[in-house]
């Protein structure tokens, strides 16, 4: 029997610390390995060692800074995790390995008006099909990450009001599909997916305190503090879009006025164009128009960036963090509303917040929530920190638009 303090409890620990240390990163070598856990290196070696007889992990040469070296990764046979993001209407899978490659991923269009009973039969099916595909035994899946666009009530997995699935609110996703799959499965909305997603694997890389923000049917900010995402003790903390910037403006849905999100969100933006570009324009469309050098839309596309400036500016006044991801489509606006966001964070936030930050495009596109899914899954299965050495943008397998 172990004993707190004895030998044996003590070497447990160090190796459980390892293992979370490699599964977080998906590959580190031995000295990154020490690095991370604080753990000598003639430790690591001997655990490592160890793990490797085991088959739980793999070691393969590698060379780093010039020099030869070990890099660790778990082995293929310690099962997979799945990441599921539900949107306004899609449904994105992606199967993952715990060395963070991706095995199978495919995105499928959805009802926005489906009930959530229907969506979860779609995922479900879609789960089992990419899987099957991998040619992994479904009995291998050891964990699923669920992202919903709206807020979970971090107590009760209950999803709150969204008007993007109104079908859903007041269900409890992770349950549903924990019930259908038989594996645990841990929730989120999509704004702190999408911060997992980009800290681990884009643009969000060794910032340890910043906040992803995503803009298309609704306004949301996924924030990251000391690597760690800060959802709130009620799981609502990012709801940036309804800072209120103009107390005479239009009626949010959440009951107040002049809401961020009246002044940024697709189905507020849109219309101000219909005149002029008909009524079948869409937030990529007017992107790529402003990228070729449409007036209108490169105006529309300024004012939203200031306005997001504003939002950010109140950000770096509570939260001072060190850089700021702007995720979904108006991140391939690059320059035309990245510009109008420092602009604004320069004017309005405190001059040495607004100095020692800096405000960058997502990297992932519209994969960065079902990769935070996956991250999601890792992060839960233990207690280490996401903030670790950057590991490499997993490559799109058997995507679909």
């Amino acid at each position: 029997m172990e004993t707190p303090g004895s030998q044996s409890s003590l070497h447990r620990a160090n190796l459980q610390r390892v293992v979370r240390a490699v599964r977080m990163a998906g590959s580190l070598t031995q000295a990154e390995i020490a690095r991370t856990t604080g753990l000598s290196a003639a430790t690591v070696s001997n655990i490592v060692r160890e793990l490797k007889d085991s088959g739980t992990v793999d070691v393969t040469p590698t060379s780093a800074g010039g020099r030869r070296a070990r890099s660790v990764s778990l082995s293929g046979d310690a099962g997979v995790v799945v990441g599921v993001d539900f949107g306004h209407s899609h449904l994105r899978v992606a199967v993952g390995n715990l060395a963070h490659k991706v095995l199978a991923e495919e995105a499928e269009p959805v009802d926005v008006d489906a009930s959530a009973a229907q969506g979860l039969e779609r995922a479900e099916q879609l789960i089992g099909r990419l899987v099957a595909s991998t040619g992994i035994p479904s009995g291998k899946v050891i964990g699923v990450g669920l992202g919903v666009p709206g807020p979970i009530d971090v107590e009760t997995g209950v999803l709150g009001s969204t008007a993007i699935l109104p079908g859903w609110a007041g269900t409890n996703p992770r349950d549903e599909l924990a019930g259908r799959l038989g594996v645990p499965v841990h929730v989120d909305n999509d704004a702190n997916l999408g911060a997992l997603g980009e800290l681990v694997w884009g643009n969000g890389r060794g910032a340890g305190d910043l906040a992803y923000i995503k803009v298309a049917s609704g306004v949301g900010a996924g924030l990251v503090i000391r690597g760690q995402v800060y959802r709130g003790p009620g799981g609502t903390a990012g709801e940036i879009g309804h800072i209120t910037l103009d107390e005479s403006g239009p009626v949010c849905r959440c009951g107040n006025r002049g809401c961020l999100e009246t002044l940024t969100a697709a189905r507020y933006v849109l219309p101000l164009l219909t005149p002029s570009h008909g009524a079948e324009l869409t937030m990529p469309r007017v992107v790529a128009l402003a990228r070729e050098g449409d007036p209108g839309c490169r105006r529309v596309i300024a004012d939203i960036g200031r306005h997001i400036g504003s939002g950010v500016a109140n950000l770096c006044n509570l939260l001072n963090p060190s850089r700021v991801v702007l995720g979904g489509d108006l991140a391939e606006a690059g320059d035309l509303v990245l510009d109008p966001i420092r602009d604004s964070v320069s004017r309005y936030a405190i001059p040495s917040a607004a100095r020692q930050l800096s405000v960058v495009p997502g990297s992932l596109g519209g994969r960065a929530e079902v990769l935070g899914a996956l991250a999601l899954v890792l992060n839960e299965m233990g207690d280490a920190p996401l903030l670790q050495p950057a590991a490499p943008v997993p490559e799109a397998v058997a995507a679909t638009a």
